[in-house]
């Protein structure tokens, strides 16, 4: 009887061809490659989830890492599973899904249960490892590449401002930023998804940096080969302040400003930047315009590209040219830098063959190994589902929090947000919440949370007056502390805070300026210290709800994301670019568990500027970060918000009307002050039927009463506007019901609904509100009508 077992044994783990070994374990299998496998693996696994969800793992070391993932959650309990063996290959199979490993190269392919593909790892296992070192530990860059069908689109990826629906053939640069919230979730149209465990920076698509200019043949407006003419002109257009060749436009962070000439002081001028190029090989090149201020680009005498954003948060336009080697194109550049520093770059892509550029590719630069979780589903919904299965059901929020919120940068005193609440309510005007943001504290003391006692005399008074009129109040609390006051001292001394950003001496943009720094996240002291500040001196006055502002982390901003890392390294758990892209989440964790242990039964709220996978069981919406107030900014937020939630985090929102405002808006004419109106109007229609109906930025001020007077067409359209999201509660409710207890998701790209209709795949302004509503927002100046694309088997009504 032993004799019987150990053959049973080892004929278990003996299988494939050759010397093939595969291992099973609880709830999968281990298979050890051959040394000589091509993509550098030397061994894969396969983990069963669930019915519907396979892991799987490879590395180019010995053994896999034994580290908890920040974003999936411990997984209780395994289906019903077999595994098998077919000559090369190795056969895993649940009720739904069938893994094939080959033995040989470790590719995987998934099949539904008639034996169609849903996906497959680029044959020979498109894997790619390259050994790195980061603080003296051992990582590896990680490469996954798997084949995708020409009719297939993906969505997902977090939230961008490129205005792009469906992301099949570009690229996706997965780092956290101010608008820019990164989510390592791809929803494919063909009906799975994939979650890429990683928190370092990642790419999708194309993994390849955007070079230099130079990587073209460049000519002056004289014909000369060698660079662009770079004409660096005085504001008022009469003189030229200093003329040079350029080739290389790349004025994208603090530290590239000193390759300005000299001479030429932002503040004082305006650039342009002439010539024509050729290109040294024929194909489509992908460029990326990088600016703030205004700033308009030609290619041949036509606009491509005409931007405005503020000086301090710059922003990306992509757009392609299927170029021919030795064909050349005149090319003009005008920037406005709009105010002192300021920031831009030109640079591109040169070609890629079309099949890679159209492949499903994943990468982060440090990993311990490739670590995705394939997601299989018979729609959209399924897969959300899948993905919650793993990271987390969303709460359902407070029930304010479907309402209206005011909010502006910044209620400077008490008396201030006392009085907007008080208009609000002698007008009559549905509010459920109003915002305290950013420096209610003295100057000099960010992170004491302490109330300036000049301007806010007696905050727990204020707190209790809003309560009174029936409102609630949502206060901005950063990660950040300047050096001296106590909670410093207090965090600095447990080893809590991180010390880069004050060994470089940077000091951030208030006043003089202060020296400051953030806190571990990582570290669960910390998270607790943080907490307990919090609790002390905001929650026991009887604060609502948090606005958790800068959480990329933003140490500073317009540095390069190299520098980025380094601010906040090392980290309690590794290396800063290990975990750069997971701030948000453990950020989120700090309150979330905090105030959960302190009021259990009181539902918990928190808005972030960024988000991470697995953010949403923190009680956590997003909001799109410090956008501009132009009618480009508002269209781009629909692809962004509806990408964000079909990532799997359901709850966001944005700064109704844009967050910084064009100089023209805050002394406008009167043409100027029409468009102000009406772009706000346009707004609100649009943000009454999202997730989170939000009102906030920089004057010229947001409350509704102050953007047009009682009684003006205006006046009564905003008006209308919040009383129809009123009238919109109870179904806003009851998809929160639904968003919890069948995760479902509320702001819904069409594929959502309408997988089936390819024509619904690359529309970029519209979605749906729940099952019931289709969302075509106007987006553009004076327009009174627009085209809305309605999806074939539903019976539509306006």
């Amino acid at each position: 009887m032993k004799r019987c077992f150990i053959l049973l044994f080892a004929l278990a783990i003996l299988a494939g061809c050759g010397e093939q070994l595969y291992q099973k374990t609880g709830n999968g299998v281990v298979v050890q490659l051959k040394s000589s496998a091509k993509t550098g693996a030397k061994q894969v696994r396969l983990e069963v989830i669930n019915d519907n969800i396979i892991r799987v793992s490879a590395t180019a070391s010995d053994s896999f890492s034994d580290r908890e993932s920040l974003s999936v959650l411990a997984q209780t309990g395994v289906p019903q599973w077999t595994v098998d063996t077919q000559n090369d290959t190795l056969v895993l199979k649940t009720k739904v899904v069938t893994a094939l490993l080959c033995l040989a190269d470790g590719q995987v392919v998934f099949k539904d249960s008639l034996g169609n593909i849903l996906l497959s790892e680029l044959k020979g296992g498109g894997k790619t490892f390259e050994a790195v070192t980061l603080e003296g530990k051992p990582f590896f860059k990680v490469h996954q590449v798997f084949d995708s069908p020409a009719d297939e689109a993906f969505f997902g990826l977090g939230q961008h401002q490129d205005g792009q629906m469906n992301y099949k053939g570009q690229d996706v640069d997965l780092f956290q930023y101010n608008s820019k919230v990164s989510v390592p979730v791809v929803v494919s149209s063909k009906n799975y998804g994939v979650l890429w465990d990683n928190y370092s920076r990642s790419k999708f698509g194309d993994i390849r940096d955007y070079s230099p200019l130079s990587q073209l043949v460049l000519f002056d407006k004289m014909g000369k080969k060698g660079g662009l003419t770079a004409s660096y002109m005085r504001k008022d257009g009469k003189s030229v302040l200093v003329s040079r060749v350029e080739n290389s436009i790349y004025y994208e962070t603090i530290p590239d400003l000193a390759k300005l000439p000299e001479g030429a002081a932002l503040k004082d001028c305006n650039v342009t930047w002439e010539g024509d190029f050729e290109a040294k090989e024929s194909g489509v090149h992908k460029f990326r315009m990088y600016s703030a201020g205004y700033a308009k680009l030609w290619i041949d005498g036509k606009l491509i590209a005409d931007r405005w954003r503020q000086c301090w948060n710059p922003t990306s336009d992509l757009f392609r040219l299927d170029l021919v080697k030795g064909e050349k194109h005149n090319i003009r550049i005008e920037w406005d830098p709009d105010g002192g520093e300021s920031y831009f770059s030109l640079d591109l892509k040169t070609p890629i063959d079309a099949v890679s550029q159209n492949q499903l590719s994943l990468y982060s630069e440090c990993a311990h190994e490739i670590d995705y979780y394939f997601i299989a589903g018979q729609n959209a919904d399924e897969i959300v589902k899948g993905y919650r299965t793993l990271t987390g059901k969303a709460p359902i929020m407070p029930k304010w929090m479907y309402g209206f919120w005011q909010s502006r940068e910044r209620y400077k005193t008490q008396d201030e947000l006392l009085n907007a609440v008080k208009e609000y309510r002698k007008r009559q005007i549905p509010l459920d919440n109003i915002v305290l943001d950013w420096q209610y504290w003295p100057d000099d003391k960010w992170g004491s949370h302490d109330f300036d006692s000049i301007r806010f005399p007696d905050p727990k008074g204020m707190i209790d007056q809003v309560h009174a009129l029936n409102t609630h109040i949502m206060i901005s609390v950063w990660p950040k502390f300047y050096t001296g006051n106590d909670n410093f001292e207090k965090m600095n001394a447990k080893g809590y805070l991180f010390q880069r950003n004050l060994e470089m001496k940077h000091k951030d943009w208030v006043g003089p300026g202060y020296y400051n720094t953030f806190y571990d996240v990582f570290n669960p002291g910390a998270r607790q210290m943080f907490w307990d500040l919090m609790n002390d001196k905001l929650f026991s006055k009887g604060i609502d709800a948090w606005w958790m502002d800068a959480s990329e982390p933003d140490m500073h901003s317009n540095l390069s994301i190299e520098t980025r890392k380094e601010l906040m390294s090392p980290t309690y758990l590794g290396p800063g670019a290990e975990y750069f892209n997971a701030y948000p989440l453990e950020n989120a964790r700090s309150i979330f568990e905090g105030q959960t242990t302190v009021a259990p039964n009181q539902r918990v709220f928190i808005l972030t500027r960024s988000a991470f996978t697995g953010q949403q069981r923190y009680a956590a919406a997003t909001w799109s970060g410090d956008i501009g107030t132009t009618w480009h900014d508002m269209k781009a937020q629909i692809a962004a918000g509806a990408n964000f939630c079909i990532s799997g985090i359901p709850y966001w929102t944005m700064d109704i009307g844009g967050f910084a405002s064009q100089k023209r808006f805050e002394k406008p004419n009167a043409a100027d002050l029409d468009e102000w109106k009406e772009q706000n109007i346009r707004w609100h229609e649009f943000g009454a039927f999202c997730p989170i109906y939000r009102s906030h930025g920089q004057f010229p001020y947001r409350e509704i009463y102050e953007i047009s007077a009682e009684g003006t067409p205006a006046y009564k359209a905003l008006v209308s506007i919040d009383q129809l999201r009123y009238r919109l509660l109870p179904y806003m409710y009851s998809l929160a019901a639904r968003t919890h207890f069948d995760d479902y998701t509320i702001m819904r790209p069409l594929v959502m609904d309408n997988g089936n209709d390819p024509a619904v795949f690359n529309i970029t302004d519209q979605y749906m509100l729940g099952s019931s509503f289709l969302v075509a927002p106007i987006t553009s100046y004076k327009a009174r009508s627009r085209m809305v694309y309605l999806p074939k088997g539903k019976s539509w009504y306006n």
